[in-house]
This record gives C-alpha cells, sequence and structure tokens, in this order.
C-alpha cells in the first residue's frame, strides 16, 4: 500500500463518516448500541482477556480475519457470508475474530460484525482505519469488541483521542505498527496490544522479518504482542513462536482461501 493510496484510503474514509455523521448522528447510534445489547440480547467480550488467559497458559493465539477483498488481493472470496466463516472458525477453535470494516477498498460493512457475533460467541475486532473517535461509538453499536489504531495513519493527538474512546467504551484495542519509529510511539499504550504488522504500507510484501526487527523494542510492553499478515503455513507461525514471546497472530488470506483444511489450525 503506497503512500498514495493510504492516503487515498484515509480521504475516502473522511467523507464517509463526514457524511455518517450528517445522516447518522451520534444520538441514534447510542441508541443502537442500546438496541444491540437489549433489543437484541447480544454480548460484549474481552477481547484482550482472551489472549492474555492464552498466554498464561504458554498457547497460541489466532485472530482469524474474515474480508472479502483487499487492494493486495484483490476479491478472496466469491460467495462472502461473514456469519459463516465465523462459524468456521468458531468450530476450527480461532480465538478471536478480525472483521473488516472498510467499505470502499475491502468490501466491507460494520453490519458484517453484528452478523458475525449473533451467530458465534467470539470476540471481535472491528479493522478499520479509524480517523475519529464517531467511529468509536459506532463500531461499538455494531458488536465490536476491539478497535484497531494504525499509527501510519494518525496523529499521536489523533491516536490518544482514539486510545480514550475505546477505554470510555469498555473496548479493547491493538495500537498497529509497521516501524521501529512506530513501535516506539506505541509503547505509551499501556493498556492496549501491539500489532506488528509484517506488510510493508509502500509495498504491500509482506516480510516475517519485519516482527523481529520490530519486537526488540517491543519486548518490555506489559501487554499482548501480535504479529500479523504474511503468515502461509503453520512454519511461518513457528518461525515466530520460536524466536520471540509473541504468541499471538492476526491471520487473514492464508485461512480464508483454505477454510476448512488450512494446517495453521493444528496450532491451537
Amino acid at each position: 500500500m503506497s503512500k498514495d493510496i493510504l492516503k487515498k484510503i484515509i480521504d475516502t474514509r473522511i467523507k464517509r463518516i463526514e457524511y455518517m455523521k450528517m445522516t447518522r448522528p451520534i444520538e441514534d447510534l447510542y441508541q443502537a448500541l442500546e438496541d444491540y445489547e437489549h433489543m437484541y440480547n447480544l454480548k460484549f467480550y474481552d477481547f484482550k482477556k482472551n489472549i492474555q488467559n492464552n498466554l498464561d497458559k504458554n498457547k497460541i493465539s489466532i485472530i482469524g480475519e474474515i474480508k472479502e477483498a483487499s487492494p493486495s488481493a484483490g476479491n478472496i472470496i466469491k460467495d462472502f457470508f461473514p456469519q459463516h466463516i465465523a462459524k468456521i472458525y468458531k468450530n476450527k477453535k480461532i480465538t478471536c475474530l478480525s472483521v473488516l470494516c472498510e467499505e470502499d477498498f475491502f468490501l466491507g460493512d460494520m453490519f458484517h460484525m453484528f452478523l458475525c457475533k449473533a451467530e458465534v460467541d467470539l470476540p471481535v475486532l472491528c479493522k478499520d482505519f479509524f480517523i475519529d473517535k464517531y467511529q468509536v461509538l459506532w463500531a461499538r453499536s455494531r458488536g465490536a469488541d476491539a478497535i484497531l489504531i494504525i499509527l501510519a495513519a494518525v496523529t499521536d493527538n489523533l491516536a490518544d483521542e482514539l486510545y480514550q474512546e475505546a477505554i470510555k467504551h469498555n473496548m479493547s484495542i491493538i495500537v498497529e505498527v509497521h516501524t521501529v519509529e512506530e513501535a516506539k510511539r506505541a509503547l505509551r499504550f499501556k493498556d492496549a496490544l501491539i500489532g506488528i504488522n509484517n506488510r510493508n504500507l509502500k509495498t504491500l510484501k509482506t516480510d516475517l522479518n519485519t516482527t523481529f526487527e520490530i519486537n526488540d523494542v517491543l519486548i518490555n510492553h506489559k501487554g499482548p504482542l501480535v504479529s500479523e499478515s504474511g503468515f502461509k503455513n503453520k512454519d511461518d507461525v513457528l518461525k515466530i513462536t520460536k524466536k520471540t514471546n509473541i504468541k499471538t497472530f492476526l491471520i487473514g488470506e492464508s485461512l480464508l482461501k483454505n477454510l476448512d483444511s488450512n494446517s495453521i489450525y493444528s496450532l491451537l
């Protein structure tokens, strides 16, 4: 994802959020949040706790991603039903879900989280480009248990604002980094999970060595660390676990393309 494409995604997101604010004021989101819990009788889960519990038992966690498409892979799944994928992940003992909610470049939708939560009792990360705290409540009202803050996409002040808004709504936070400099910025988020994105945001190429390079900066972070992207098989995951203390992995394409037969599930 080149800087120009990243900027295009952010600029498009800003316009969509501005439109949402006009058509769906904040009061409507609070009502939707109340309906989520009381009218639909759906629950929220502790995303971070699920992962921390596995860490305490020295077990691997996999955050299974649900997405229809991406700028790097194009369309991944033809007949896309997020709730069906969530059910498969649940049966395979995936720890948590990550649901892509960005509409224009990933064909996502906030409602996809609602569908997944109605189907399975797993914590859900809202995978989106968060650039306004309005999105945090929007995500929560659709069932999100956690949000993603991509440091490459926001200023420090905006990151702080998003972080505090998520804490206000009792949500977990993954602060995503893909450079050493961003990792240093992330250390101040003491209660967050920190995700290391192995995908180069300029070239779209993935390199698992990114995790090794950045891990040293984050070694003293008390929260869970997550290695994201680029895992094709079980050996890729084990490569990380053997050389670091990281035991949590966010995996998308390789699971989605082999929903029923992927060997990565055997690690759980």
